[in-house]
């Protein structure tokens, strides 16, 4: 994995969880923490789990290894999420445009909350991180599609087109 490469799927998947934000902003309170039966229970539950899966491996990334996610019940409405994963997001992808190809391919030590101490490459870890929010953004457009709302299109195809167009202009 090369340090390009790495930083466009972060750059896609910041892209794509902006999008999934902006969806849910156009949901009523209700429908955002309404129960829908998917892994986690709302489109509210989802996006944290997202901004927390990030959020904790960013954490791993630089070394630390927390003992919990961000509660998800501190986000009450997508305005207090989008501000806090914004700050977050400047964060991670400031470290991930720091990288050179030897941090990415060095070996990280991390914990998890329940499966104990594990090492692998940095840019391993890094590439999980990006298909993660893939699977649960698609989830969340199925949740948007049972909810009434506009479904959105988050596939990485997407992204590069949106940039090439942008980058033409």
């Amino acid at each position: 994995m090369l340090t390009t490469e790495i930083q466009s799927l972060f750059e896609y998947s910041a892209w794509a969880n902006r999008r999934c934000l902006q969806a849910a902003e156009k949901l009523s309170a209700e429908q955002f923490t309404q129960p829908l039966g998917s892994s986690f229970s709302s489109v509210r539950d989802t996006l944290a789990h997202i901004y927390g899966a990030e959020w904790i491996w960013l954490e791993r990334f630089q070394g630390r290894s927390p003992s919990s996610l961000p509660n998800v019940k501190e986000f009450v409405d997508v305005a207090g999420l989008r501000e806090r994963w914004l700050e977050h997001e400047e964060k991670l992808l400031s470290f991930v445009r720091g990288l050179s190809q030897a941090d990415l391919d060095r070996e990280m030590e991390y914990k998890t909350l329940k499966f104990g101490i594990y090492s692998n490459p940095l840019w391993q870890s890094m590439l999980h991180v990006v298909n993660h929010g893939t699977y649960h953004r698609g989830q969340i457009t199925t949740m948007l599609r049972q909810l009434g709302a506009e479904p959105i299109l988050t596939d990485l195809m997407h992204f590069y087109r949106e940039r090439s167009m942008a980058a033409r202009s």
